[in-house]
């Protein structure tokens, strides 16, 4: 019997004459696969995947490449993709739509991708021009929430915090719904890098978690916070609900605010590393980073400082001071930033000062004159 494959024809020809979302459907079919069984070799949601294939979504280089891999396609359908109308020529189909409307409501997947793959210090003007125009159009408070919560976000990464706070105040002034108990815990997350007072991040958290947000975002905070208070049973049972709400989420690249796979996966993997599951975070950083696109440099940084923690906590002492090494080296110096030293500082905090490469990494972390690997208190 012939396989679908055969049936369909040959999918090369298909590339040459068919948008990116109709070629990605037939060779899905082709494959014998569901959209549900694709989106979660993939790690996409399957709404998004079926948006993507009616035409209503345009999908991404990173999405292309791994349904690549996943049907047996080669680089077709990343051809495909690369060979798409220029977004340019796409926008100007509506000029009256605002250019922060694929960045804040996500209507064009392509924004987020460029919001993950741009410097902090190169994406901090656009978003605060984008807020700008934004705001000069009246448009309603969410998407002034979500775009200030980017902001604090970059500032923070920036070292810029008490412009940061200012911005978090502004995300919580135009806050609405469900949409405050997001700002509560993406702050409080933030809080955590930038080194705040732990029993006000824990407030915050619990905040967020008490509005009953059907984000995961808001028991990523909690989580993670309790397991910097070093409340070992109540971290346990607070990962439990993660894990939990984490596989009933519907999680998409809809919105930048909101956490897609990859970021569950590593919050995850931070908590249990944080409990002495070194094991464990291996497993859910490695998947995370089998699901972050390889492009988005700053995210890939974190993901792997924070398997290196895992690492050390498994007692891989050498090959985790090895992996952070590699990455400080590596990275480009526009993408160091807070996010990227904190996760590096907590290598050095789960490894002895006398280890083989623990001088070197503090060496590479304080070239930006930071004082780090102190392991001091926040409580």
């Amino acid at each position: 019997m012939s396989s679908k494959r055969e049936r369909g024809g040959p999918v090369t020809d298909l590339s040459t004459q068919t948008t990116f979302g109709a070629h990605l459907r037939q060779s899905r079919q082709a494959a014998d696969l569901s959209l549900r069984q694709l989106a979660a070799r993939v790690g996409y949601d399957h709404s998004y995947l079926s948006q993507v294939e009616r035409g209503q979504r345009p999908g991404s280089a990173d999405l292309a490449r791994l349904c690549d891999r996943e049907l047996g396609t080669g680089d077709q359908l990343t051809g495909t993709f690369e060979r798409r109308p220029p977004r340019t020529e796409r926008q100007t189909a509506d000029p009256s739509e605002p250019a922060w409307q694929g960045l804040v409501a996500a209507d064009q997947t392509i924004a987020f991708d460029d919001f993950r793959s741009t410097p902090p210090a190169v994406l901090l003007p656009e978003l605060v021009s984008e807020l700008q125009l934004l705001q000069a159009r009246g448009v309603d408070a969410v998407q002034v929430a979500e775009l200030s919560i980017l902001i604090a976000e970059t500032l923070t990464g920036l070292g810029e915090r008490r412009s940061a706070r200012r911005w978090w105040w502004a995300a919580h002034a135009s806050a609405v719904g469900d949409g405050e108990a997001l700002v509560c815990a993406r702050e409080a997350i933030s809080g955590l890098a930038e080194r705040r007072p732990l029993p006000p991040l824990l407030e915050l958290a619990d905040k967020a978690v008490a509005q009953q947000s059907p984000s995961a975002v808001p028991h990523a905070a909690r989580a993670l916070v309790l397991a910097e208070l070093g409340r070992r049973e109540e971290t346990q049972q607070a990962l439990q609900l993660l894990v939990g709400v984490g596989d009933e989420t519907v999680v998409t690249a809809a919105r930048p605010t909101d956490w897609m796979p990859y970021q569950l996966h590593s919050a995850e993997g931070r908590v249990c590393a944080r409990l002495g599951y070194g094991v464990a975070g291996c497993v859910l950083l490695e998947r995370a980073r089998e699901l972050c696109p390889e492009h988005w440099i700053g995210e890939r940084a974190r993901i792997d400082l924070a398997l290196a923690e895992s690492l050390a906590v498994a007692g891989e002492v050498p090959a985790g001071l090895a992996t952070a090494l590699r990455v400080l080296v590596e990275l480009p110096d526009e993408w160091r930033d807070l996010w990227v030293d904190d996760a590096a500082d907590r290598v050095l905090r789960v490894v002895p000062e006398s280890e083989r490469g623990a001088v070197e990494l503090r060496r590479l972390l304080t070239t930006k004159g930071r004082s780090v690997g102190s392991g001091s208190s926040w409580r």
